[in-house]
């Protein structure tokens, strides 16, 4: 028979709102043991501490406070910390790993919006549509602009991924199912024969660079993956190449960007470093970049992808079944 766990949600307020409506809520509490509160932005008043004190999982998404030494002593039934969004770098740390907790992310469902954002920024960068947009307003009815971004072209071109993330596979795979271009990947952690499998090509940074139509990040934020991509890798890129950037804006050296981008280099770019750019950056008056808000993720009612993910491993825990999607203090380390 499948338990119910004692949980508690610690998200913030707003976060609460967007994640949990009242189907969410009716899972929760058929999977679960819920007490008062039934949720919290907080780990240390009195009444939380408590609460603490009861809990064997843990629900967690934005907002949750870090999960340390001092609030693992208050919690000596936890067992499970299940986050309903992506990285749990935020709140999980050695503490939780020492206590052997069982630690699940919900980045598989957050991957979706990102990778089809990502298709389509590289779709339209086949045909160099924002950019021509753009060149819209200044040229008007002279479609002489049309011959100034290179070959439009959505067939043969080439598109490389860095990073074989949970994104960089969903993107590889959908770039596989429309058939339109090569894929090189370049990642030190994924196998060729895995990259392979997925329909797409290994390589390294140095060999897939000159051949990029389009050039896509997704790597995580790492020490030893900061400014990775920098002016001599931009500079290496051919004439008419688009750099997507969903991933992380601490992969792109910025002063190179803008100057690259200055130099015509073309970018669709939802992260920066920093975030959001100077008011005096130049690539905000830049026709050739498009910038948006951080907006590839997860948003507004997408947001329920992963409270569903995150149930799923509640209910999976109950039942005493393996987790879909764990987080080891290894796997931490190479992930976003």
């Amino acid at each position: 028979m499948t338990r119910r766990p004692e949980t508690l949600l610690v998200l913030g307020r707003d976060t609460m709102r967007l994640q949990f409506g009242d189907a969410e809520l009716a899972r929760l509490r058929a999977a679960a043991r819920l007490g008062d509160p039934l949720w919290t932005g907080e780990l240390g008043s009195a009444a939380v501490r408590a609460r603490l004190a009861e809990v064997e999982v843990l629900i967690t998404s934005w907002g949750c406070p870090p999960l340390d030494e001092q609030v693992l002593r208050a919690a000596p039934n936890l067992r499970a910390v299940l986050h309903a969004a992506g990285s749990v770098r935020d709140h999980v740390g050695a503490a939780v790993f020492d206590r052997g907790l069982l630690v699940t992310t919900a980045a598989g469902a957050n991957a979706e919006p990102v990778a089809q954002y990502t298709l389509g920024a590289i779709l339209w960068a086949f045909k160099k549509v924002p950019f021509l947009a753009a060149d819209a307003r200044a040229f008007r009815e002279d479609w002489r602009y049309r011959d100034h971004r290179g070959e439009l072209s959505g067939r043969d071109r080439t598109v490389v991924l860095v990073g074989f993330s949970r994104v960089g596979r969903r993107v590889a795979a959908l770039l596989r199912l429309l058939d339109l271009a090569r894929v090189l990947v370049v990642d030190p952690v994924a196998g060729p024969e895995e990259i392979r499998a997925a329909g797409a090509e290994p390589a390294t940074l140095a060999e897939a660079l000159p051949q990029a139509d389009v050039l896509s990040l997704h790597a995580p934020s790492l020490p030893e993956t900061r400014h990775m991509i920098g002016a001599a890798e931009l500079a290496a890129l051919p004439p008419g190449a688009v750099l997507v950037n969903t991933a992380r804006g601490a992969l792109v050296d910025t002063a190179a960007l803008e100057r690259a981008c200055g130099d015509g280099l073309h970018a669709v770019l939802d992260v920066t470093e920093p975030e959001p750019l100077p008011a005096a950056s130049p690539l905000y008056d830049l026709p050739n970049v498009v910038l948006t808000p951080h907006v590839a993720g997860s948003l507004g009612t997408e947001t329920r992808r992963m409270t569903a993910e995150a149930l799923g491993e509640l209910e999976r825990y109950a039942a005493g079944l393996p987790p879909r999607a764990p987080v080891t203090r290894h796997s931490l380390a190479v992930q976003a």
